[in-house]
């Protein structure tokens, strides 16, 4: 079985270094030798930092690849607008099991991170700096850089910074969990989509992006375009940071520059020499096979040309040894314990298609492999945030790719393969095992406890579905959608502060000692004499 990747595991690089500039003589650059290392940074009007984004072609290294100077201008041009001080956001959040890129830039350059989005933030006149963490060695990291540039969330401070600390779950990268979050609410999605950079933390408009991006613009602000441009492809310029573990000798990180072939990076890890597949992009990503990775370099363009996807940089390669469709239920059923659950074709969809995945290993035969096509297909585009169309677009993936396994266990017995469980997944859905500096509350394994309404108490006053909407959704009538849930490990602290909240004091927690009861029961709606039935099966 794969161990879990550590906080920051081993980092290499091909050709000269950049982000991983200083590695080679200290374990974190602080800001003296940071500064010894790159040198100072002098700062830029907003047009000159977006024509400099735009010449790099710098675009969002956090998966979904928006060209950064599109964002940068479309904050600054609503923040004129409409006569606001905007905010900027670094997020550093990286829940992925299989991405360490960001985790190894926050915890060994932090400074680098710093120097992009304080850039921005006085190009753009920004008063409010937030960056987003979810383990407590980037959280140590990135206070101690703050500290160190005497940077504080004091009311009397020209630019008040802060790190805003989430739970590790899938859906807390969203830059819409984020944000939230920041405004003090849960880390999941809401349930509209807003651009942030027309209404982002507070309502601000907020220039939110991932850590990487905001090194690279540092670097590339410190070299210039034209000798920024001098590194990688014409097209792509500047380096990649990737995180390669999987069937690999040496799990690590490393920054190499665009245009490298993918399978020197295989080869620097230890992949085997003839991977049965890749999965690229991570667990949001898509799968190659082997004689597609010796066509692949290391672009967006190139991967997404082979039918791979660079996503957030995470490359895991699989061995002839393993069954490739049962590492992918495993991931699968990992991507369905990490939905927010307030989205019926998430919560429900992605869990069918994991079930789906197991009845084709298990002889289902083609109406299994029937349904978990069906079912990925109806997940896209209706939830409130990208996890279930990158959980589907992995399924399909998974489909495309090993037709020949796909045959033997539809078909026939099997492929004969065991499951050798490469791919590194966190343990319960929530936090990661053997990982340092993960959460320092427990908040992974089965839930604890169980939240009831009474009903001769509530009065609809909806204090609850604010405070723990994971579990409580208002019906048409404004009550509570369900008479008792099962509380996530990660929301025991909420359920407790709504049941100490209610107005009418209609709620109570006791502990959960029926693990087979059902979630969530359905109850009739309690006022208006409609008759109807509010379900607790989301929207």
């Amino acid at each position: 079985m794969n161990e879990a990747l550590p906080d920051v595991p081993e980092v290499r690089v091909v050709g000269l270094p950049q982000l991983t500039s200083g590695f080679d003589l200290v374990e974190r650059l602080d800001l003296p030798m940071h500064l010894k290392v790159h040198g100072p940074l002098e700062p830029m009007g907003g047009e000159q930092l977006a024509q400099l984004a735009e010449r790099i072609s710098l675009k969002g290294r956090g998966g979904a690849g928006f060209p950064f100077h599109k964002k940068l201008r479309s904050v600054a041009e609503t923040a004129i607008r409409r006569g606001v001080r905007p905010v900027v956001v670094v997020n550093a959040s990286e829940d992925e099991p299989a991405c360490r890129k960001d985790t190894v830039l926050v915890n060994r350059a932090p400074h680098l991170i710093l120097d992009g989005a304080l850039l921005c933030a006085e190009a753009m006149g920004a008063r409010t700096l937030v960056i987003g963490v979810t383990r407590e060695s980037t959280q140590r990291s990135m206070e101690a850089a703050l500290a160190e540039r005497g940077l504080n969330n004091g009311r009397r401070s020209a630019l008040r910074a802060r790190v805003q600390r989430n739970p590790i779950r899938m859906v807390t990268g969203a830059a819409a969990s984020l944000i939230r979050s920041i405004d003090g609410g849960p880390a999941i999605p809401p349930g509209r989509k807003i651009s942030a950079s027309q209404s982002g933390v507070g309502g601000a408009p907020t220039l939110l992006s991932n850590a990487e991006t905001y090194a690279q613009l540092a670097i590339a602000a410190r070299m210039g375009a034209e000798r920024y441009c001098n590194t990688g492809l014409y097209d792509e310029p500047g380096t990649v940071m990737l995180t390669v573990s999987g069937a690999v000798a040496r799990p690590m990180v490393i920054e190499v520059p665009t245009g490298v072939p993918l399978r020197y990076v295989l080869q620097l890890a230890g992949a085997p020499p003839v991977p049965q597949g890749v999965l690229t992009g991570g667990y949001h990503g898509k799968w190659i096979d082997a004689a597609t990775v010796n066509e692949a370099i290391v672009s967006r363009n190139s991967l997404d040309a082979v039918g791979g996807a660079l996503g957030a940089g995470a490359i895991l390669p699989i061995s002839q040894d393993t069954c490739p469709l049962g590492e992918s239920l495993r991931v699968a059923q990992w991507l369905a314990e990490e939905s927010a659950g307030q989205c019926g074709p998430c919560y429900l969809g992605l869990p069918a298609a994991a079930r789906g995945m197991a009845d084709i290993l298990n002889g289902g035969g083609p109406a299994a492999l029937e349904a978990v096509k069906q079912v990925a297909k109806s997940v896209k585009r209706r939830g409130a945030c990208s996890h279930p169309d990158g959980s589907a677009m992995f399924l399909e993936s998974t489909i495309k790719a090993f037709t020949d396994d796909l045959a033997a266990h539809v078909l026939g017995n099997g492929c004969g393969r065991p499951v050798e469980g490469v791919l590194p997944l966190f343990e319960g859905g929530q936090t990661p095992t053997g990982i340092p500096g993960g959460q320092a509350e427990e908040e992974s394994g089965p839930s604890r406890q169980k939240i009831y309404v009474d009903w001769t108490l509530c009065r609809g006053h909806g204090l609850c579905a604010d405070i723990l909407p994971e579990v409580f959704e208002l019906g048409a009538d404004g009550f509570p959608t369900v008479a008792q849930a099962k509380v996530p490990r990660y929301a025991e602290a909420k359920a407790l502060r709504a049941v100490r909240r209610c107005p009418a004091l209609a709620l109570r927690l006791e502990e959960d000692t029926k693990a087979s009861a059902p979630d969530r029961l359905p109850v009739l709606s309690q006022r208006g004499g409609r008759g109807r039935r509010a379900l607790g099966s989301g929207r």
